[in-house]
């Protein structure tokens, strides 16, 4: 959904500027279909048109994709999507085969700076953030030539804070705000917006090597009823628009979304007490498993390691 927004966006279709997020939620009174989305009647001030006009805008084009089945406008402009059947497990398995390449259109190359960037041991925000940017374009098939002002300029800081945290701080705020870089980075909390990211992907992983000491494995074969199929199928759209606006803080503001939805969506996922796995245990493992695929792919786009343990 994300995706065919910021592609209206930047196809000139919708003169709005593009949104970081669309909010899905399950329909209110007078809904139907499987969710609802406001995001005409957020659009439609900047773009100048009726809320009802976005919204038919959109809907032409989300009804392109094929895991869609039908969408329906109500009341001054809320667009409600009723999947197709198996949509979810479809993404689910995509997400699984494709792994950490989830979401990039290119196949190859996008990883060659990696060497490059360790040669600096205190990189300045504004190459950081070049670099970056580059490697998001990459993903995209785009060319890799970074323009635009250079991002706030970063306060020193203790290298002894390490890599990881020096990089989530310069990246995880927009160009034009000063980050805060200082030893909160280290707390192993979930105020820590680092910690929770990373955390919530070696929960992914340890629900998997618990899954497998209870004999069963991950199978997206019934659909799970949890925000964070939407947070994960937003991924490429994240991308795409994290590349062409030069902001990998959009990037970092999706992992942390889609953290504290597997970490309110994990209890859920492995069979309690006396009960036996079953097909909606498998299914949930397949998604969490995906969603951790999510964010041990955006970290790396980061810069940043994603630990099974911590």
């Amino acid at each position: 959904m994300l995706h065919a927004v910021c592609r209206a966006v930047e196809d000139g279709v919708l003169p709005a500027p593009a949104p970081e997020s669309v909010s899905v939620a399950r329909p209110g009174p007078g809904g139907c279909g499987d969710y609802a989305t406001n995001i005409a009647l957020r659009l439609a001030g900047a773009a100048g048109r009726p809320p009802r006009a976005v919204a038919e805008l959109l809907r032409e084009r989300m009804e392109r994709d094929p895991a869609i089945a039908a969408i329906e406008i109500t009341g001054p402009g809320f667009l409600n999507i009723t999947l197709g059947e198996g949509s979810q497990q479809a993404l689910v398995r995509e997400v699984l085969e494709r792994g950490t390449r989830y979401g990039h259109l290119a196949e190859a190359g996008e990883d060659a700076e990696g060497a490059e960037e360790e040669e600096e041991e205190r990189e300045t925000r504004a190459l950081l953030w070049h670099r970056t940017t580059a490697r998001l374009l990459r993903t995209q098939g785009l060319d890799t030539t970074v323009t635009g002002p250079d991002p706030a300029p970063a306060p020193p800081y203790d290298p002894a804070l390490g890599t990881d945290a020096v990089r989530w701080a310069l990246l995880s705020v927009a160009a034009h705000d000063r980050p805060r870089v200082g030893r909160r980075l280290l707390r192993q909390h979930e105020s820590n917006p680092l910690f929770t990211v990373r955390y919530a992907y070696s929960r992914t992983r340890a629900l998997t090597r618990n899954a497998e000491r209870l004999g069963f494995g991950a199978e997206p074969g019934e659909y799970v009823d949890t925000p964070l199929a939407g947070l994960i199928a937003d991924h490429p759209g994240v991308l795409a628009s994290a590349a062409r606006l030069g902001a990998p803080d959009r990037l970092a503001r999706h992992l942390e979304a889609t953290a504290d939805a597997v970490l309110g969506f994990q209890h859920t996922v492995l069979p309690r007490g006396d009960e036996k796995p079953a097909a909606a245990h498998r299914s949930r493992l397949a998604l969490a498993e995906a969603a951790g695929t999510v964010l041990a792919g955006g970290l790396s786009l980061l810069g940043i390691s994603a630990p099974e343990h911590l």
